[in-house]
């Protein structure tokens, strides 16, 4: 088939995720490598948000590469009740660089399941129903991943697909505090009224948090925030799954977000990063107590591709190249310019209200008046259909040969962190062109407030 084919009958025989299926023209890509990537007449984009926050380590490394292909050629697959190389060099790594005492783990396939693990496993060992999470979350879109999220996509599919039992607390997001404070002097009441929660709710396993969150905002919560809730939940013997699929493998330079807090949860998810994306692959990792729990008790879950061998390979790789090219430092040093240029940014756009983010991950909030911080767009003109202004922003950088996360009313700058500068720079002056397409868009009154954000 000849491109133009191969694109028709993608988009005439596939569905595609979180959208209505009318309209979807999808790009045809060809090749990747490092931070770029290529369509099908040779065009050239640099990935600007590592597709989904995903591809940390770049496309095709070549040490990954060869490790899924000698994999697949020596074992390429093992029912999950026994064991392989492999399963042992990655349990071994793992227990080098997660955060102290999370040291058994199990492997899936995705976020999602990795998600999925943890919540059955934290309802089974403390024999209660209830989760806390939070509005601004996502945290997958099976059953009772969906159920935790508290953004649009479980509201499009709660009445049909739906495990009960959750309860949602308020978001660490000073830009927007759901209490109208201000922190300090707030004394991080969002964390606070967490203890009250579960204190009224009565029966909760667990609560689950991203720790930087992800796609809704790339909320970095103040210092206090997770060191707090760790000791709420103590205090109240309810588990903490800390859902790191997008925030762990140097994103937010260390290893894993909470070990900026030093903060140890009882359970830990990851995905995306764990093998770069060049493979699926989930990992939930627990407490010698969880897992001790079902030494005498059948432990509930499991699947087909549990502890694949040719998904755990290049987990192995992965770590290696983390390593190797020092890329938790890398994403520290890297993050402060890439914070330090966007905020320059903000201050010629009057339709930027806020950027935030920690290492390479970070946020640009779009708003139409920066006085009363009035979105461009919300949830529900998402759900509708309804045109948004960032998508528009990141058509205009894609124009550009720039390709970038919106969601809503943010953007997601999010490189590999094998980024150079030059291609950061490229990103983000293709970045400050596309914001001129929003700030067209501005109330009347706030034009002349570029200079001054809020």
């Amino acid at each position: 088939m000849d491109p133009e084919e191969q694109r028709r009958v993608v988009r005439e025989t596939n569905y595609v995720t979180w959208r209505r299926q009318g309209g979807w023209n999808p790009l045809l890509v060809t090749r990747a490598e490092g931070c770029k990537f290529w369509d099908a007449d040779g065009r050239e984009y640099l990935d600007f948000s590592s597709q989904l926050v995903a591809t940390n380590l770049g496309h095709a490394n070549p040490r990954i590469s060869a490790a899924i292909a000698e994999q697949a050629r020596t074992l390429d697959y093992l029912a999950p009740g026994m064991a392989s190389p492999a399963r042992a060099e990655l349990s071994q790594k793992l227990r080098e660089i997660v955060p102290p005492g999370l040291d058994h783990f199990f492997f899936s396939t995705s976020g999602t399941e990795a998600n999925e693990a943890a919540l059955k496993i934290a309802r089974a060992v403390t024999h209660r129903s209830k989760i806390i999470s939070r509005f601004r979350s996502y945290h997958g879109a099976t059953a009772a991943s969906i159920s935790v999220t508290g953004e649009l996509r479980r509201r499009v599919i709660e009445r049909h697909q739906k495990v009960p039992g959750t309860v949602f607390a308020p978001d660490c997001y000073c830009y927007r505090c759901p209490f109208g404070l201000t922190y300090p002097s707030c004394h991080v009441a969002c964390a606070d009224v967490v203890d009250e929660q579960i204190r009224k709710e009565g029966d909760v396993a667990a609560m689950i948090v991203e720790p930087v969150v992800g796609t809704n905002g790339v909320l970095v919560p103040v210092p206090e925030y997770l060191p707090r809730i760790r000791k709420i939940t103590k205090r109240n013997d309810v588990l903490l799954i800390a859902d790191e699929v997008m925030s762990a493998w140097g994103r937010v330079g260390e290893w894993f977000a909470v070990q900026h807090w030093n903060v140890v949860p009882d359970i830990l998810t990851t995905a995306k990063g764990i093998t770069g994306a060049a493979i699926p692959l989930g990992l939930t990792a627990t407490s010698a107590a969880i897992h001790d729990v079902f030494l005498d008790r059948y432990f509930p879950h499991g699947h087909t591709y549990e502890a694949h061998p040719v998904t755990l390979a290049p987990a192995v790789a992965a770590i290696d190249e983390y390593r190797r090219l020092d890329l938790m430092a890398k994403s520290r040093k890297d993050g402060e310019y890439l914070l330090s240029r966007l905020r320059e940014i903000q201050g010629r756009h009057p339709a930027v209200g806020d950027v935030r983010g920690m290492g390479l991950f970070a946020a640009v909030e779009l708003v139409r008046d920066r006085a009363t911080k009035e979105p461009f767009n919300t949830e529900d003109d998402k759900i509708a259909g309804k045109p948004l202004v960032a998508d528009m922003v990141a058509q205009a950088m894609m124009k550009q040969g720039v390709y970038c996360i919106s969601w809503v009313s943010h953007l997601v700058i999010a490189p590999p962190l094998i980024v150079r500068r030059d291609e950061l720079d490229r990103g983000l002056e293709a970045l400050d062109a596309a914001l001129k397409v929003a700030d067209e868009q501005v109330s009347s009154g706030t034009r002349s407030g570029a200079s001054s954000p809020a």
